[in-house]
């Protein structure tokens, strides 16, 4: 290609390859003390992701190899075509710089490259938006993306204009664009996600990926078939050993179906039909808490909370998402690969949760949110399954006092909630609020003279204001009437990070469990292992209910002290931990047993579909899915 238009794809690809190769180095530089690579080791990251940047390259080139091809050479030699085609290059440089930036922003907030929550920035542009322009300073790195992308254009630009001049028949292109046009067919074939995987150590496989073509493979890997991808057992044994684990002595199964766990839970003592006010509070690590080492007194509200009331020190969340939290502990279902329930649009509507529930017994369900709940699609689940929303769109502007970007802080959240207990009490109805904060997420900002913390300064200055926030809620709250009848349930939607140097490292799903009802539950420190899909079946028991239920969780009170078990899951690796050792299922229906609470050991081998915890992990994540699917089914043949 000496004399040839295609040269443009030659100089681009080279400089696509050096921005992918600094961004990987750059990645890895302020990730070195999680990555731990040997030398061969860092051979096999540069190497894996120098064919995963060829690869994405090869897509990319689709387009302008066609346009290169196929446009005459009468216009190629035009001015103005030269004119447009340096703009372009100007601006495939600038994306480029833009794509660096990005990558490095993204993993400084989740450390990984571009997945599915990427493919959510794009979808909810508003909110991303405004976080962007009040976390970062957006006009610097705008400018400086674009004096780098200038500069390397003027150093490419004698080049270029060879390009421009170039003199080719239409032979001379299609044997060239053929040659081309072939590179994506093979990259197709050939590279694949399992080619990530050189390394148990995260960090490391997800620096031997590409940002843009991990983006791209998210939109593939939105929803994973679970018979088709994950292990599996016979439908029957997985069916008898998920009724088995699931019953309990005052339940009893309503069908002998496959996969049916319909129940009818009976508690024989009177009920009480407590008002429930459950806080999911955004990104609550345990570690924030005194209780659990914490030094920085972030959380004083929650630490006298801790001391009077039933506290779950041996709690962990579903996921790493508020969507997945908001699923487990609204449907209880262990998390199904790919995305949360939450955001099947479609598919969210009509589930069984614990709203529907509580409506039956003659609660009204409300689904509180800071922001503007069409966000994630959480005003289609929950609008769907029975609740009624209060957010920043159905709230008077004169009732905001503060916003940003995720919208309304805690405190005016929660002075809603306070205004729908009033409401509830008026109408002599019990009611159920699921409040969803917004306030501990960056730009980590609140309104000033709160805390001793500057607003915007960071993540402990936003903790400590949502546990402000927390405590004013609940000094108003003993004002009310309804308050002693009352059973508030305060709990993470997930941890601050999910990094770790594993797939599920358990300790960044750690997250506390609150239950405070000081006129009806006496304060007490339970160690059982749960996760967030028995709040639903700990909440109703703990107010004697009986009811009809296809909950997935159990009710940790029943439990003895060893005898609990979590659910936890990234959006393709499902776990299932005991409190020493975790099976994991991937897919290409691979098995992983892991033991220790930190990461001691990872075995992989198919043969360990006959362990039991394996077995009791494949019955529950398997029968999740075809619950959900047989579900989806009877919808579609609804008239």
């Amino acid at each position: 290609m000496k004399n040839s238009r295609f040269q443009l794809i030659y100089y681009m690809y080279l400089v696509s390859i050096c921005f992918f190769f600094l961004t990987r180095l750059g990645l890895l530089l302020i990730s070195w003390p999680n990555v731990q690579a040997s030398p061969s080791e860092l051979l096999k990251i540069f190497a894996t992701g120098f064919l995963f940047d060829s690869g994405f390259f090869a897509y990319a080139l689709i387009l302008p190899t066609l346009y290169l091809w196929l446009l005459p050479q009468k216009i190629w030699l035009t001015k103005l075509q030269r004119i447009g085609g340096e703009v372009l290059v100007v601006a495939l440089l600038y994306a480029s710089s833009f794509i660096v930036v990005a990558e490095y922003l993204f993993w400084d907030e989740f450390s990984v490259r571009f997945n599915f929550i990427s493919i959510d920035y794009l979808i909810y542009r508003r909110e991303v938006t405004d976080n962007i322009l009040e976390s970062y300073p957006v006009i610097p790195l705008f400018g400086g993306m674009l004096i780098v992308a200038l500069l390397i254009f003027y150093y490419l630009h004698p080049l270029i204009c060879r390009a421009f001049r170039a003199q080719e028949t239409f032979a001379q292109r299609s044997l060239i664009a053929i040659i081309l046009l072939c590179l994506p067919v093979a990259s197709y074939f050939l590279l694949d996600q399992p080619l990530r995987q050189i390394s148990e150590n995260v960090y490391q496989k997800e620096l031997a990926s590409n940002g843009p073509y991990q983006f791209v493979a998210a939109f593939r890997n939105n929803e994973l078939n679970y018979p088709q991808f994950y292990a599996t057992l016979p439908a029957q044994e997985a069916s008898d050993l998920l009724r088995h684990d699931l019953a309990e002595p005052n339940s009893s199964y309503m069908s002998n179906d496959l996969f049916d766990i319909k129940r009818q839970i009976v508690n024989p003592a009177p009920e009480q039909p407590l008002n429930i006010v459950m806080i999911t509070v955004e990104s609550l690590s345990s570690d924030y808490l005194s209780y659990f080492g914490n030094q920085e007194d972030l959380t004083p509200n929650l630490d006298y909370l801790v001391e009077h009331s039933l506290f779950f020190s041996n709690f962990y969340a579903t996921g790493t998402r508020t969507t997945r939290g908001l699923e487990a502990v609204t449907l209880s279902i262990p998390p199904t690969p790919g995305r949360s329930i939450v955001k099947r649009i479609g598919r969210e509507t009509n589930q069984w949760s614990l709203g529907n529930v509580l409506d039956a017994k003659g609660y009204q369900s409300y689904f509180l949110y800071g922001g503007r709940s069409y966000f994630e699609n959480m005003n289609a689940f929950f609008a769907g399954n029975g609740y009624l929303i209060v957010d920043q769109t159905s709230v008077p502007s004169d009732e905001i006092s503060y916003d940003n970007a995720w919208g309304m802080c805690d405190e005016d959240l929660y002075a809603q909630a306070v205004k729908m207990g009033d409401r509830s009490q008026a109408q002599q109805q019990p009611f159920f609020m699921h409040i969803m904060t917004t306030s501990n997420h960056r730009p980590y900002t609140y309104p000033a003279g709160k805390i001793d913390i500057p607003s915007g300064s960071g993540r402990s200055g936003a903790v400590k204001y949502t546990d402000y926030a927390i405590g004013e809620f609940m000094r108003m709250a003993k004002t009310k009437p309804w308050f002693k009848d009352t059973l508030f349930v305060i709990l993470a939607d997930h941890q601050a990070g999910s990094a770790g140097k594993c797939d599920l490292p358990i300790e960044r799903y750690h997250i506390p469990l609150i239950i405070y009802a000081p006129e009806h539950i006496a304060s007490r420190q339970v160690n059982t292992l749960g996760s967030q899909i028995d709040i639903p079946p700990t909440v109703l028991g703990l107010l004697n209910m009986s009811y009809e239920s296809c909950f997935f969780g159990k009710d940790l009170m029943r439990l003895p002290s060893s005898g609990g078990r979590a659910f936890i899951a990234n959006y393709q690796n499902l776990g299932l931990f005991d409190g020493e050792q975790m099976a994991i299922l991937e897919p290409r229906k691979i098995i992983k047993k892991q033991s220790g609470l930190l990461v001691n050991r990872v075995q992989e081998s198919h043969s360990l579909v006959e362990d039991p915890l394996v077995k009791l992990g494949i019955s529950y994540y398997q029968g999740a899915a075809h619950i959900f699917a047989e579900r989806m089914n009877a919808w579609r043949n609804e008239p």
